[in-house]
């Protein structure tokens, strides 16, 4: 199985979920179960990244996978510094609620290709509705520790989970050379 190229929306009588398998279990059971319905309710948008090729059954596999949605954080969560230039009402700002690859691509640099898009997309959303922040919460170290790598911060813990966030100044700087 090859990956195609762009990142599109979900769609399920195109993209085959049930095969997907990224090897954490709560993330495939969104994917599966959820990720339609959350799109239909207006709650959040996941964009796809399917195979070249479709699968006997005629749909593509799911190679990769993001979700976003709008979020709002306390100002009192982030660092002093930052804290004091908002204002006292929640913070606007953007959850990267999942993000996953296939385990058959692990190790390839599809996490990073994955990451760069959904950063790249929350950047272009972020020039019609604005947000101070991208966050998300890892579900596992080795997750914090890939997004530690691309400039997350933690931020605090959040439902037993490390939330870590990356300021919108900070994508800027990224896709505004």
């Amino acid at each position: 199985m090859s990956w195609g190229k762009e990142f599109v929306e979900l769609n399920k009588s195109k993209h085959d979920r049930s095969s997907f398998d990224c090897g954490e279990q709560e993330l495939n059971v969104f994917l599966k179960t959820q990720a339609a319905i959350h799109m239909q309710a207006g709650i959040s948008r996941t964009m796809v990244l399917p195979s070249t090729q479709p699968l006997l059954n005629q749909k593509h596999a799911i190679c990769a996978f993001y979700s976003v949605t709008p979020s709002s954080i306390s100002r009192e969560t982030l660092p002093v510094h930052l804290a004091k230039k908002l204002p006292r009402y929640p913070v606007p700002v953007f959850l990267l609620a999942q993000l996953a690859v296939h385990k058959e691509f692990h190790g390839s640099g599809l996490g990073k290709i994955s990451l760069i898009r959904a950063l790249k997309y929350l950047w272009d959303v972020n020039h019609y509705m604005r947000a101070y922040a991208i966050i998300v919460d890892c579900l596992t170290d080795q997750a914090q520790s890939f997004y530690a790598k691309y400039g997350f911060e933690a931020l605090c813990e959040h439902n037993g989970r490390i939330r870590m966030f990356l300021p919108m100044k900070t994508v800027e700087q990224i896709f505004s050379r």
